[in-house]
């Protein structure tokens, strides 16, 4: 895919806009003609999914019912210290949580997750994270056995200025369509029973806020629609803007059908644990969680030191890659912050994982299986050998009286 493949982020793609305003033939849209009160339901499955900035309905739920009623209610999240698990977005780069999942695995001190969330290659990766060590080896095919030829189509330039893509990932779809079947939508529905949660985050642009679908909920709806319902999402949580084709949801409000159009959830935050707007200490005491010994692991598949590239042709190409990778790199971190923050808030323990600076293997396209390969290993020496966790985000200097000690 030429110079746009050999950079660090799949979202120096979005360079490819140069020229195609005003000429596109895409399907006609029956968008919301103006901003809801409140979330449009998906048809046939409802309350499975909340604006990232709004407190969600479960929440409330479990605010207004007694403790007792909570910790019958969700059995696998009551009684004890809670692990978190967030994956970030980064591309090919997600070999490396990968990698460092199965090293975790390999250590013996892996825990399971009561709540695992995933955003871009994370949604990807999010399913089998939480699942749990069975699912390792498929999540190691996934991430090493499949080059960009096998996952994306550069479309022509007629092709592009007439369509709503750089890419076809139809690819991509067979890829996820072999992966996530029946079976394992009646595994994570099965965790759902539990307590246990899976939330993946996507990009609205209709409303330009991030959407975080309860993946759980939705494989234990039921519904014949429930299996194409969550590969539209994990596709939609990947899909670059211009680079991949945006994904349409048919959703209902106030009696109509309309339609929204979603994009990688990257486009709105890199990675997320849980929403500010959940009093989320206030819900572990009501499930009995003992206060300031739970634990929330960041897995950041991207490098987060800057690293000095000069720009060789000050043309619109090198300088829109240059300036989103800038873009991208220092979302992340504010992400990070944020995510920090809320840790201290709730008295939970933050610990970070992020690519090594030493990694320094070049790719040669989009997806390239040596590159990936490389990277899945180094996650998973670093992990079995008992990965040196970061405790606070990068950059970040922290008071002796305000942290929150890692718990024992």
């Amino acid at each position: 895919m030429g110079k746009i493949a050999r950079t660090h982020t799949p979202y120096a793609l979005l360079v490819a806009i140069v020229m195609a305003y005003g000429c596109a033939s895409v399907p006609e849209r029956h968008p919301l003609p103006e901003a809801p009160t409140h979330m449009p339901q998906i048809p046939d499955i409802p309350d499975v999914r909340n604006w990232d900035d709004e407190m969600p309905r479960a929440a409330t739920r479990i605010l207004n019912e007694s403790a007792e009623q909570v910790r019958a209610r969700l059995p696998a999240m009551a009684n004890h210290p809670h692990r978190y698990l967030a994956i970030s977005g980064g591309g090919a780069n997600g070999a490396f949580g990968a990698g460092l999942l199965a090293g975790w695995t390999a250590s013996g001190t892996r825990p399971e997750f009561d709540l695992v969330t995933g955003i871009s290659t994370g949604a990807l990766g999010a399913p089998f994270a939480f699942l749990g060590p069975a699912y390792d080896a498929k999540l190691k095919e996934a991430y090493t056995s499949y080059s960009t030829k096998d996952l994306i189509r550069q479309r022509s330039k007629l092709e592009f200025l007439t369509g709503d893509s750089a890419v076809d990932a139809s690819g991509l779809k067979s890829v996820m369509a072999k992966y996530i079947n029946e079976e394992v939508v009646r595994s994570i529905a099965a965790e759902h029973a539990k307590g246990r949660r899976l939330f993946i985050g996507t990009t609205n642009l209709d409303a330009s806020r991030a959407v975080l679908w309860d993946i759980t909920a939705i494989a234990a709806s039921g519904r014949p629609s429930a299996l194409e319902l969550i590969r539209n999402v994990m596709l939609a949580s990947a899909s670059i803007p211009v680079a991949f084709p945006p994904v349409y949801f048919q959703v209902e409000y106030e009696g109509n059908i309309y339609d929204e159009l979603h994009v990688d959830g990257g486009a709105a935050q890199q990675v997320f644990v849980y929403p500010a707007a959940i009093e989320w200490a206030k819900i572990m005491d009501k499930l009995g969680v003992p206060p300031g010994e739970s634990k929330a692991y960041v897995i950041r598949n991207a490098f987060i030191d800057p690293k000095w590239e000069p720009v060789k042709s000050p043309t619109i190409g090198p300088i829109a890659s240059r300036s989103i990778n800038s873009l991208i790199r220092t979302q992340g971190i504010g992400d990070l912050n944020r995510i920090y923050l809320l840790c201290q808030r709730d008295r939970i323990a933050f610990n970070l994982a992020e690519i090594p600076p030493s990694f320094d293997k070049k790719e040669k396209e989009a997806f390239d299986r040596e590159y990936m390969q490389a990277l899945y290993d180094v996650g998973y020496n670093l992990a079995k050998n008992g990965y040196p966790w970061e405790k606070e985000p990068p950059y970040y200097a922290v008071r002796e009286e305000t942290s929150v000690s890692a718990p024992k």
